[in-house]
């Protein structure tokens, strides 16, 4: 079983930044691979971003590439959102994930995740 607690969300202008936190306990952290997902109101939960267990391989969704960048501290069983140059269309609530599936090293798809955090609230004002 693996809990995950979501933080750092909030209301920023759009061209700010935030760093969303994901705190993570049970069972062993590094051994599973992380992602970012996000929904929107009336819209479905959509990727965002993901990592693998070492940190070393990553992906995004194209509408944050450049813009965000995940990463993870597996001493500190974190991983990090950390968002910059946010636009209104950003807003949603961001979703922290966690698989071990285990026939990749890194998953984009959320049916690939087992383990979800319970949001954290991210608005982009113009």
């Amino acid at each position: 079983q693996v809990q995950l607690v979501e933080s750092g969300g909030g209301l920023i202008q759009a061209g700010g930044s935030l760093r969303l936190s994901c705190a993570a306990s049970g069972r062993s952290f590094s051994s599973f691979a992380m992602g970012w997902f996000r929904q929107a109101p009336g819209k479905e939960r959509e990727f965002v971003a993901a990592i693998n267990w070492s940190g070393r391989s990553t992906s995004y969704a194209d509408s944050v590439k450049g813009r965000f960048t995940i990463s993870r501290d597996n001493a500190k069983n974190t991983v990090y959102l950390q968002m910059n140059s946010l636009k209104p269309e950003d807003t949603a609530v961001y979703y922290c994930a966690a698989s071990n599936i285990g026939y990749s090293d890194i998953y984009s798809r959320a049916y690939e995740y087992y383990y979800w955090g319970q949001g954290t609230q991210v608005t982009v004002s113009s």
